[in-house]
């Protein structure tokens, strides 16, 4: 709230707003009472829903009336949601009543109509109340659920394998252009201070639906480097991994490659274009590495947009959620097995000596202009003892992991094999945070 009356002084002096507008008003609520109401609506609503369930559950559970139960709980929530004289503990019962109505209408619908049509149902029924609902961060939940939903209506009721993985990835990659093309809706056509509640709540449900897409993204590209022994493979994980080892990635993985390229490639020229001074050498050498990397790495394209988008509206969380999940593709290109490891190894330490040669050259362009600059001489330089160190710890990595990689795959061309017997799940490196069955 603080940040509030300069945002709104300065989109009155844009000419977005009217001159009449003023900051609204706080509630003066200390957040441990909504908490603590909060809890307690919770409590006291659900064995309000058991007792409910028990005396109307044979009406529930057949024909129509999960669906007349969750519409009538949905539009209830609304309706409190939108007033603003009600006393708190009705307010924080309209969570639970959200929660319930929506899950009511999800079951009936999967249950009369499948999974499928169901959830795409479902996707626009959360996107609507979301639009309806003047809480930013319901609306974000929202959004997050809705592109959840799409992805499942995408999905097939019954499949498995390679196939399964395409249409996750397909899923995802159309979570992100519709993401794309709410954003440009947003700044297109709303965004002349009129529409302004409707550019809100575009807002809300974007950025909840961009961070489910990220973490879908993320997620397809199976564990990341060194996290897998908490977290696991997932299931993206263990179909890239059969799929890998049945050599069954054709033409459908040389596509999603292609997909994610030019993504990247997009994501480069968005920048350069919004950004002029991005337009060096240095930095075209960074996207050329980002490139290079996403046509390996088949989700790391659609991030890298995402990410470019992000930063360049000052969307600067949402940036940072795409960050993180580039760095975590990045992490898990060393388990995935349709590359050898050579291959893998020579990827990797390339684009990092080429990101260091242009670390090095931006830091030296740097250097040259604050040089000019009256200041410049009270600076010390670079001893040659500091760059000889860190010559020296690059050149330890490089030996250190080239020779465990010559190692492995000596071992793996004449090592003799031997069978032991083996738990469910045993781990094979806690290290490496891997497991085989």
């Amino acid at each position: 709230m603080s940040h509030l009356p300069r945002i709104i002084h300065a989109a009155v002096a844009q000419g977005l707003l009217p001159a009449s507008v003023v900051p609204p008003a706080d509630d003066g609520r200390p957040w441990p009472v909504v908490l603590l109401t909060g809890l307690g609506a919770w409590l006291a609503a659900l064995p309000l829903l058991g007792v409910v369930g028990m005396l109307f559950g044979d009406w529930i559970s057949r024909s129509a009336g999960l669906h007349v139960v969750g519409v009538l709980l949905l539009a209830g929530a609304v309706v409190v949601l939108r007033s603003r004289d009600v006393p708190l503990f009705i307010e924080q019962l309209a969570v639970p009543a959200l929660l319930v109505g929506g899950g009511s209408i999800g079951f009936g619908l999967m249950r009369d109509l499948g999974t499928p049509l169901g959830a795409a149902l479902l996707c626009i029924v959360a996107l609507g109340v979301g639009a309806g609902i003047p809480r930013p961060w319901l609306r974000g939940l929202l959004g997050a659920a809705a592109a959840v939903l799409l992805t499942v209506a995408c999905v097939p009721e019954h499949g498995g394998g390679s196939t399964l993985t395409q249409r996750f990835w397909l899923a995802w990659h159309a979570c992100t252009a519709l993401w794309l093309g709410a954003a440009w809706a947003q700044h297109s056509a709303l965004n002349d201070g009129a529409r302004a509640r409707l550019a809100a709540a575009f807002e809300s449900l974007g950025a909840g639906w961009l961070l489910a897409t990220l973490a879908g993204l993320a997620w397809w590209s199976g564990m990341t480097f060194l996290v897998g022994a908490s977290l696991g493979g997932g299931f993206a994980g263990e179909v890239l991994r059969e799929t890998a080892l049945r050599h069954t990635w054709g033409w459908e993985g040389v596509a999603f490659q292609s997909v994610s390229l030019v993504l990247a490639l997009g994501a480069a020229l968005w920048a350069a274009r919004q950004w002029p001074t991005l337009r060096n050498v240095c930095n075209g050498g960074v996207a050329l590495v980002l490139i290079v990397l996403a046509w390996f790495m088949p989700t790391l394209g659609a991030v890298c947009l995402a990410l470019a988008l992000c930063v360049t509206t000052s969307r600067w969380r949402l940036a940072a959620a795409a960050a993180l999940a580039a760095v975590w593709i990045v992490g898990a290109f060393y388990y995935q097995l349709q590359w050898p490891l050579a291959t893998k190894s020579l990827v990797l330490v390339a684009a990092g000596a080429l990101l260091g040669g242009l670390a090095w050259l931006a830091a030296r362009q740097a250097g040259h202009q604050t040089a000019l600059l009256p200041s410049a001489t009270d600076r010390a330089p670079a001893t040659s003892a500091s760059r000889a160190a860190i010559g020296l710890s690059a050149l330890a990595t490089l030996v250190v992991a080239n020779v465990g990689i010559w190692q492995k795959e000596d071992l793996i061309a004449h090592g003799q094999a031997v069978y032991v017997e083996l738990a469910p799940i045993d781990p094979r490196s806690l290290m490496q945070g891997d497991f085989m069955r």
